[in-house]
């Protein structure tokens, strides 16, 4: 059996990064939480109050000789717009910020190579803010978090936000995929 790697990454809210990477072949799971705190074990008003300095993440879970951390990374750069700094789209705050968190000095490099390669390739008029820094601690978000999209699929937010950026991706726009 192939050995697991994992990915954590954050791009503002978690439930789209989560209903992208889920649909992804050698994606196993994917699990929404919070990462780059100082808060252990923050509650959701905690880190959206913006008390915790935590950003909402996902821990993607893959099989590297299926998908590669670098065609996570393409689909990390794709799903998010990483010039807007502690933003996406109406989420506002430090806890929606585009961060890789790495898990050893290969995924460190390798994200250092995949921003330098976007920000070479000028697909933005602006400047790429995303962070690079090392994971410290990951913890899992309430379980009415996971698997948000696949279980409310016609929620206003998953109709509104998650739905048009999965079309824009050319992924399944159905929940959980």
């Amino acid at each position: 059996m192939a050995t697991m790697e994992k990915a954590t990454l954050g791009g503002g809210c978690f439930w789209c990064l989560e209903a992208l990477f889920v649909q992804i072949p050698g994606v196993k799971k994917v699990i929404s939480g919070y990462a780059g705190g100082s808060t252990p074990n923050p509650s959701y008003e905690e880190v959206c109050g913006g008390r915790t300095g935590h950003a909402e993440v996902v821990q993607v879970s893959f099989d590297p000789e299926i998908v590669s951390y670098w065609e996570i990374l393409d689909l990390f750069w794709r799903g998010h717009d990483p010039t807007t700094l502690n933003r996406q789209g109406h989420d506002v705050g430090t806890q929606y910020r585009s961060v890789i968190f790495y898990h050893d000095e290969t995924q460190r490099l390798q994200a250092e190579e995949s921003k330098a390669a976007l920000e070479a390739a000028k697909l933005y008029n602006a400047p790429v803010v995303t962070e690079i820094v090392p994971l410290r601690a990951f913890y899992p978000a309430e379980d009415y978090h996971q698997d948000y999209y696949a279980r409310n699929p016609d929620a206003p937010y998953c109709t509104y936000v998650i739905r048009p950026k999965l079309e824009r991706l050319g992924l399944t726009t159905k929940g959980g995929g």
